[in-house]
């Protein structure tokens, strides 16, 4: 379909935003559906000038958030619903009627990402890296949705940690111990978990072979997620596989939560096939 003025876009911001698959997946689900919309990708720094640039625009739809605007995107909003006002951190803007609506599928798209992937959340101790929007989200989720033992939270920001921390336990039952990340405590908290969660940006494109994780931690019995999606098997993925651990891939939460953002831009049912599609060519 041409771009005319009648075309609604949306797009990604984030800093860095050139390794996204984002505009690829959007663009090919627009083309199926035969929608009048583009999706583009917007490196940005001032989240501030930003948000207040794509208001001012008419044809603006709505937007995917990532890193590091996750948290620092919220007071720009007009509003923000329940979970993702839970959770402190969005990573979808969706427009409504002139106003700016905050959302979060990262939440969401983890645990079924999880689930599908046959981990067992109930009863375990989970150790998470990092500490940001998406750490956030998946931290707020498991409280709400699974009965694990123990959420283990090892950050690099350690304001931010501290913050998650606080956050957690004001808001939720679940049982949080919060750590600096670094290869002491990792030793000491990684043997004795059954899932690890891997929230920070190391070992993303292109710097894929980087990874956190001293390969002799990782066990038979840990199931290791990495939300990083590019490369589609990180370094710490590689490592788990050869250890024996079960492995989530962060495509699959990626695919996931993109397709909750389509349908909250479109209000039409994603074409996941064609999104899956795209994502798997791009890696072949």
């Amino acid at each position: 379909m041409e771009i005319s003025v009648e075309t609604e876009f949306c797009g990604i911001i984030g800093n860095p935003v050139e390794h996204s698959l984002s505009p690829a997946i959007h663009n090919a689900a627009f083309r199926r559906l035969a929608l009048n919309f583009v999706y583009l990708a917007w490196r940005v720094e001032s989240i501030g000038d930003a948000i207040r640039g794509l208001r001012a625009l008419g044809n603006f739809r709505g937007a995917s958030v990532t890193i590091p605007h996750k948290v620092s995107a919220v007071p720009f909003l007009d509003d923000i619903e329940p979970t993702a006002r839970q959770i402190g951190a969005i990573n979808t803007i969706v427009a409504e009627k002139g106003r700016l609506i905050g959302h979060n599928t990262d939440a969401t798209g983890a645990l079924r990402a999880l689930r599908e992937g046959g981990v067992t959340l109930t009863g375990r101790r989970i150790v998470m890296l990092g500490s940001g929007g998406a750490a956030r989200a998946i931290a707020f989720a498991l409280a709400a949705e699974s009965k694990a033992e123990a959420l283990l939270l090892l950050g690099v920001d350690d304001k931010e940690r501290v913050a998650l921390a606080r956050d957690l336990r004001s808001k939720t039952d679940l049982v949080v111990e919060d750590y600096s990340l670094d290869d002491s405590i990792l030793g000491r908290t990684v043997p004795d978990a059954q899932v690890l969660i891997h929230c920070t940006p190391i070992g993303m494109s292109p710097r894929g072979d980087a990874t956190c994780v001293p390969t002799s931690l990782l066990h038979p019995s840990l199931a290791v997620m990495d939300i990083v999606y590019n490369p589609r098997e990180t370094r710490l993925l590689s490592d788990a596989k050869r250890a024996g651990c079960k492995t989530i891939p962060g495509l699959e939460m990626f695919l996931n939560q993109a397709v909750t953002q389509f349908e909250l831009w479109t209000t039409r049912p994603a074409p996941v096939d064609v999104m899956r599609a795209v994502l798997e060519s791009h890696f072949q």
